[in-house]
């Protein structure tokens, strides 16, 4: 493991980039529904935008991520965001935030937002043993969870009581804070060697695609986060509409409930430390995913007054922040162990390419959905999508994962 100065300084870095990610995704919205009174498609292209660099930049960036110190990668975005939203909140106090800028800021967010993901994932596996990958996995996402529970309730509350401009600026100190933090760490990675004519971006982006698609285990992965990402993306954007318009709830109570995810994903970090090796990865992962999933059925059903649907709402975010980060951390260390060192950006990058590059489709979709046949039938529909995440792990060679993973191809196997 790493030494401890090094490790305490990335996790909270780790922790006050997801708090200010976290914050923004509420802020945002939030602010386009209650401030600018954003209708359903509104709403739906706003979470589009800020989605589509995934599905554009994912790619390029894991190509790169193979050949740079993450540290780096992951202390430029974390730059580029505090400036991005402190320059926002500058014009916004001068001349106003509308929607076109709403756009325009949620856009380069997300794009920053894919070189510090894909940089985190493939980072954990320069700098520790493989047998230790779960265990820092799951202190890693514990501080991912930490942010969950502050990030969602501090952007209602700011939305609700702030200008929007202070509200934007909050996100920026955060990412500010994860700059200063990461860039401290000063141990070395273990990079690959660069060859003096490195091949070609395109040709590097294929070896990762065709290195994804040949394995069972990372294939599944890939259509089941495909099929889990393009719906939650289109339930949210839904969910987003349904608490203050139906439930009438406030910006605070909407950041609340949000942020019951953040305990049930601590929880579900430190249940990935132990299940796997116990009751098998393939089991806890198909388990997990029809739970934290199929939860959501119960929210279209909610009626009353704030006092009743509160507590309802809290349960369901709790229920699913921790089984649904229990099926993340889970993933992580399978595409992590199965990866060789060399493809771990490409593989991650090509992971988050094909699973979330339907995002901004889902979002749109969601709009879509709820102005045609209003939130309530949307939310169930689009919630019933969920489910077929879990169906195709069942069905797939991911479900019949044992207790111990498959070296990556090419590993050798140390004798008993």
């Amino acid at each position: 493991m790493w030494r401890d100065g090094d490790f305490r300084r990335l996790w909270v870095g780790q922790t006050a980039s997801q708090l200010g990610e976290h914050t923004s995704l509420v802020v945002l919205p939030l602010f386009a529904v209650l401030t600018l009174h954003a209708g359903a498609g509104q709403l739906g292209v706003l979470r589009a935008v800020g989605q589509a660099p995934i599905l554009l930049l994912s790619l390029f960036v894991g190509a790169w991520v193979d050949r740079w110190r993450t540290r780096t990668l992951m202390v430029l975005a974390d730059a580029g965001r505090a400036l991005a939203l402190g320059a926002a909140a500058v014009t916004g106090l001068l001349a106003g935030l509308g929607l076109p800028a709403l756009l325009v800021l949620a856009f380069a967010v997300g794009a920053l937002s894919v070189f510090f993901d894909v940089a985190y994932q493939a980072s954990l596996v320069r700098l520790v043993e493989r047998d230790q990958l779960v265990r820092g996995n799951s202190a890693l996402e514990g501080s991912r969870s930490a942010a969950q529970i502050g990030g969602p309730a501090l952007g209602g509350v700011l939305v609700s009581v702030l200008s929007a401009p202070i509200a934007v600026a909050s996100s920026g100190v955060f990412f500010a804070l994860s700059f200063l933090s990461i860039r401290r760490i000063d141990r070395r990675e273990s990079i690959p060697e660069r060859s003096e004519r490195p091949p070609r971006v395109w040709r590097r982006i294929r070896e990762g695609l065709r290195f994804v698609a040949g394995d069972a285990s990372l294939r599944t992965v890939c259509l089941a986060s495909a099929a889990f990402q393009f719906s939650f993306a289109a339930v949210m954007t839904v969910y987003l509409l349904f608490l203050p318009r139906d439930l009438h709830l406030s910006g605070t109570a909407v950041g609340l409930a949000l942020a019951a995810t953040g305990p049930g994903a601590l929880l579900g970090s430190l249940l990935a430390a132990r299940l796997p090796s116990r009751f098998g990865y393939g089991a806890v992962l198909v388990s997990a995913a029809a739970l934290g999933d199929g939860v959501f059925l119960f929210v279209p059903a909610l009626h009353g007054s704030s006092q009743v649907t509160v507590p309802a709402l809290l349960t369901v975010n709790f229920v699913f922040g921790t089984f649904s980060q229990l099926v993340n951390v889970t993933v992580m260390a399978v595409r992590q162990t199965v990866t060789p060192d060399t493809m771990q950006g490409r593989a991650a990058a090509t992971i988050n390419f094909v699973g979330m590059g339907l995002t901004p489709l889902g979002s749109l979709l969601g709009g879509l959905l709820a102005e045609a046949w209003g939130t309530r039938t949307s939310l169930l529909v689009t919630a019933l999508g969920m489910l077929v995440s879990p169906a195709l792990m069942t069905l797939s060679p991911l479900a019949r994962l044992g207790r111990t993973l498959p070296a990556p191809p090419g590993t050798a196997v140390p004798s008993a």
